[in-house]
């Protein structure tokens, strides 16, 4: 396996060359990532932890990366196609090699138990829905389609993607907890935590939530004034 050669600069960060999101997902923050990444790399961190991970779009457009990175989410599709692709990226690969952008396939995909699947099967189902769906749904997916473009599904541009996306999950921590357990258990001096605003406990986009609207704590993080919501003592 080929693993990435990351240098490390002056202020002991790796300099890890920029990977691309390899799906659309809700709340991607596509638009913000950049200035987001900026004002996360001027804040001093050396533990970066992303609470409400999705497809990680902010962590995959970081240049810099400190010396330990978590990336979690309540999610079990989420959190096992990370870990997948960190492990058995040429397995996954060649699930996907033959996929097209189909609809007869997105449907039967939507209708199937994930939890009746192998690992590597829920990896592959999760990744072509949310490269396929509307608007990056997870919850209530459909079949989006663009009349001036070819399909989304590409499986020669994904290899690239995904081996990118690999390489830079190398050393990546993956946990798949609700909010607040993940911060207590993370917590200490020096993290740098990064936190969406709040979603409703079940968004007719997000799906279920791990977030609940009595949370005052979460609020209270996302309101504090921080520029990037984030915890860093």
């Amino acid at each position: 396996m080929h693993l990435p050669e990351f240098k490390m600069d002056e202020d002991g960060f790796r300099v890890a060359p920029a990977a691309r999101p390899v799906a659309g997902y809700v709340g991607g923050k596509k638009q913000l990532a950049r200035q987001l990444s900026e004002r996360i790399e001027a804040t001093p961190h050396d533990l970066y932890a992303e609470v409400f991970a999705g497809m990680a779009g902010v962590f995959f457009r970081r240049r810099l990366a400190p010396k330990v990175e978590v990336l979690n989410d309540i999610s079990r599709d989420v959190i096992t196609f990370f870990r997948v692709l960190q492990n058995h990226y040429q397995a996954l690969m060649d699930m996907l090699r033959w996929q097209l952008s189909s609809r007869a396939e997105f449907e039967r995909l939507v209708g199937l138990d994930p939890d009746r699947l192998t690992d590597l099967q829920r990896a592959a189902r999760f990744l072509y829905l949310q490269k396929l769906a509307f608007g990056g749904k997870v919850a209530g997916r459909t079949f989006g389609i663009d009349r001036r473009a070819g399909g989304r599904f590409n499986a020669l541009q994904l290899a690239e993607t995904l081996q990118e996306a690999h390489e830079r999950l190398a050393g990546v921590w993956l946990e798949c907890l609700p909010w607040d357990v993940f911060l207590d258990r993370w917590d200490r001096a020096g993290a740098l935590f990064y936190l969406d605003p709040p979603y409703s406990e079940r968004s007719t986009t997000m799906g279920a939530t791990s977030f609940r609207a009595s949370s005052s704590r979460y609020w209270r993080l996302g309101s504090s004034g921080s520029p990037v919501g984030s915890s860093c003592r």
